[in-house]
């Protein structure tokens, strides 16, 4: 459960990895983009506030990944079969830099148990 100063409560995979601190690298906690999404998430949900639409759970890894890095076509909602690698490539590029991928964890937001 994500809550920032008791307004809002977002529910997260039981099986999620603990939020990292701040400035650490990425573990797929999910917490940033069930908070709220990023600038491409803002574009992609078409709301400023909530989770984002892109945010994937993987059952195998146990952790979150962006759909837009995972399949930009699927996530940008393009039809019309699988795109060329070298599109896949450069799309992932420019999705990796606009969610800063690699910068670390940037969600200085609290994380709750919901157990009593």
């Amino acid at each position: 459960m994500v809550s920032q100063h008791g307004k809002s409560v977002r529910w997260i995979h039981p099986d999620a990895p603990a939020k990292p601190p701040v400035g650490a690298a990425c573990n797929g906690c999910g917490v940033c983009c069930l908070w709220k999404p990023c600038p491409l998430g803002i574009v992609l949900s078409r709301r400023c506030t909530g989770s984002c639409v892109a945010l994937r759970w993987d059952d195998a890894q146990r952790r979150y990944h962006c759909g837009a890095l995972l399949d930009p076509a699927s996530a940008l909602g393009c039809r019309g079969g699988p795109w060329p690698r070298w599109l896949q490539a450069w799309v992932r590029r420019g999705v990796a830099r606009w969610i800063a991928a690699g910068r670390g964890c940037d969600a200085d937001v609290q994380v709750e148990s919901a157990d009593p």
